[in-house]
């Protein structure tokens, strides 16, 4: 292990030397009037370390499962031309064509599902119910993700959300009538439940339900322009069903927010009597989803068309549901919006690796700027700087991938009493993550220079098309007040009982305070104790810093609502502490159970997820929890770390096991794919 060890330093430590002897030479007057030779592309596993730990291992704890049947997958694909793009000599890459028009992308994303139909992909994705099942289905998802986010999101919003709507809001003659068709895609389902008015807030949706005892029919009908349901995907050209999520009114009292079957569309595609259909338009991404605004003239559907698990209608008109208590009938109508939530946090991790694996591929073969005449231009990555940009994102990738994993494993395992800490749970990380996911792919889209502005690089593309994930299945910020709107109420129950807290790890809360030491060496830095207790000491102090803020305010007169929405800074700031806290537990058990250089590799990675989180984060200044010198030693070891990470840099971002074809170009050689003899 020493032995290992040494190598591993002896590599940074001789990089850092030649990059400061170069830095120390002075640059000759004339230097700059000398002829240079061509630059000639050197790989980058020239210039990096052999792997110090298994990479196929690493593959499987950040995929979690079914690596092999990702694989076979991605086989499947480039077996086709509907997703290979190009190909330049021996290589093959696959990506969409974002130069094509919107109508060309739609058209293609729907052949391209057609294509996975008659290959019987999607066989068992409703009528298979296992965790096994689900899990491969996950895989699957992910593995469409990386080609493509209009095809995972196209597919999603059928599988997912119609499909998901279904099997969870619906009984059995549901099932038995619709899963099998929505498997086979015979019906193209899509999920009306945002509307022109209401987006976030789904209890405030217009659209209306009333119920004609004489026909047996629900009637459903927009009754004003907000109420028209927008950004339905699929909805535009495709879908020919879609879950309708309206207001319930029977004889005169309104029952919540209910979810309906109703055809929008006939065999043909023509538009259902009382449907009317208008195309949302261009968007800055997911052009390949047909997203569309539908209006509802007296819709008339059968009563069997009621999703029924939750409440249910009698033939003469009788409200029925064995849940009372109409916050709880409410948040049982909104589970399938937890599975997206779910998905949208792993889909955001997998985007973050392909800007990763191309950023830092390039930096270990772009060379930028001679320091002295006799020497060759430095590397990208032997610049401390660019090195600070990009290994610690590099870092926070891989936590967040082994947090998405367990999030994703408590979904797909989940019993009825895991409700409340998977949502809290999948509020926290899907905002999180994403918003991790954008800063990852605009930093790697700069680091390109240049070359990031290329579509055909999928850096700066990649940004346009994940945008969206800050604001679908919840406003980032909205979710953070959720999050911590959780852990108050918790709190003050607990306070209240005079019981402990208990559940999603705030254990931590019932003991004393933790206490940082006030000299921090590189020891106590890089120690998994002392970084849980730092961002434990985080989380509890911002929770008793909220709650002391909202009780000032009750005490002042103002309602409970008005002092948490008022409190919404700190509110945002726990949401954030709790949802890093959670990310390093996920990470700790990974590294608990692996050893080696593994476990060595993955505790450089750990350490610079925390410390960079904590260099990065105002909070821990702001409200003492360290001081200025604290600080500024987390900020040092930051760099130290940078150098660390970096003969491994390259292994790390190989063991994510992106498929070279969904890579772009700059990833490889990327002089020889510019030469003239490529130009087309």
């Amino acid at each position: 292990m020493e032995g290992r060890r040494s190598g591993f330093g002896d590599a940074a430590a001789r990089r850092t030397s030649v990059l400061a002897r170069q830095l120390a030479q002075e640059l000759s007057p004339v230097s700059f009037l000398q002829p240079a030779p061509c630059l000639a592309y050197q790989p980058p596993e020239f210039h990096s370390d052999k792997a110090s730990f298994d990479k196929s291992a690493m593959r499987e704890l950040l995929d979690g499962h079914d690596v092999k049947l990702r694989d076979s997958f991605t086989d499947l694909m480039l077996s086709s031309d509907l997703f290979v793009s190009k190909r330049v000599g021996d290589r093959v890459f696959a990506t969409p064509n974002f130069n094509s028009t919107m109508e060309e992308h739609r058209e293609k994303t729907l052949d391209r599902i057609l294509f996975f139909r008659s290959k019987g992909v999607f066989k068992g994705w409703l009528t298979d119910s296992s965790v096994e099942d689900a899990l491969r289905r996950a895989a699957l998802f992910e593995t469409l993700g990386l080609f493509d986010h209009s095809l995972a999101i196209k597919l999603g919003v059928h599988i997912h959300l119609w499909g998901g709507a279904i099997q969870y809001l619906g009984s059995k003659r549901h099932h038995d009538k619709w899963l099998a068709l929505t498997e086979a895609y015979q019906v193209r389902g899509c999920f009306a439940m945002s509307e022109l008015g209401h987006g976030s807030n789904v209890r405030g949706i217009e659209t209306v339900t009333t119920y004609d005892p004489s026909t047996e029919e629900f009637i459903i009908n927009t009754p004003c322009e907000s109420a028209q349901k927008y950004w339905i995907g699929g909805a535009a050209q495709h879908a020919t069903h879609t879950i309708v999520f309206s207001q319930l009114l029977i004889n005169g009292k309104n029952e919540g927010v209910h979810a309906f079957v109703c055809q929008i569309r006939d065999q043909h595609g023509r538009e259902c009597p009382g449907i009317r259909i208008a195309d949302c338009g261009h968007k800055i991404g997911l052009n390949g989803v047909d997203n569309g605004r539908i209006w509802f003239d007296n819709v008339r559907i059968p009563r069997e068309n009621l999703l029924n698990a939750v409440a249910d209608v009698t033939p003469d008109g009788k409200y029925e549901s064995a849940i009372k208590d109409p916050d709880q009938r409410f948040g049982a109508f909104m589970a399938p919006l937890t599975s997206g939530r779910v998905t949208i946090a792993v889909s955001a991790v997998y985007q973050s690796k392909i800007g990763l694996a191309t950023a830092i591929r390039y930096a270990l073969a772009r060379r930028a700027f001679s320091l002295t005449p006799d020497q060759p231009e430095v590397l990208l990555l032997d610049y401390p700087s660019h090195r600070h940009r990009l290994l610690p994102l590099l870092a926070k990738t891989y936590a967040m991938s082994f947090a998405a994993v367990d999030l994703k494993n408590l979904y797909v395992r989940r019993k009825p009493a895991d409700s409340k800490v998977i949502h809290v749970l999948s509020s926290g990380l899907k905002a999180v993550l994403s918003w991790h996911n954008l800063r990852a792919l605009q930093e790697c889209r700069e680091a390109c220079g240049g070359q990031g502005l290329k579509t055909e690089n999928r850096v700066g593309t990649l940004k346009a098309e994940y945008d969206v994930q800050l604001t679908f299945e919840g406003d980032n910020n909205v979710l953070m007040q959720q999050v911590s709107k959780a852990l108050l109420a918790d709190y003050l129950a607990a306070k209240k009982k005079g019981k402990p807290m208990k559940g999603m790890g705030l254990e931590h809360i019932n003991g004393p305070a933790p206490v940082i030491p006030d000299e921090l060496t590189k020891a106590a830095l890089r120690d998994p104790g002392f970084q849980l207790a730092l961002f434990q000491l985080r989380e509890r102090g911002l929770l008793e810093l909220l709650f002391s803020q909202v009780s000032s305010f009750v005490l002042k007169g103002v309602s409970m609502t008005d002092a948490v929405i008022s409190s919404y800074q700190l509110a945002e700031d726990l949401g954030q502490a709790f949802s890093e806290r959670s990310i390093l537990e996920s990470f700790l058990r990974v590294e608990q159970n692996s050893s080696g250089s593994m476990k060595e590799v993955l505790g450089l990675l750990r350490s610079l997820y925390v410390l960079s989180s904590a260099d990065e984060a105002p909070v821990f200044l702001r409200y003492g929890f360290l001081s200025p010198k604290q600080a500024q030693i987390i900020r040092t070891e930051v760099s130290t770390l940078c150098s660390d990470l970096r003969p491994q840099a390259l292994s790390l971002v190989d063991a994510f096991g992106i498929p070279e074809p969904f890579l772009g170009p700059i990833a490889f050689d990327w002089v020889e794919y510019n030469s003239w003899s490529n130009v087309q």
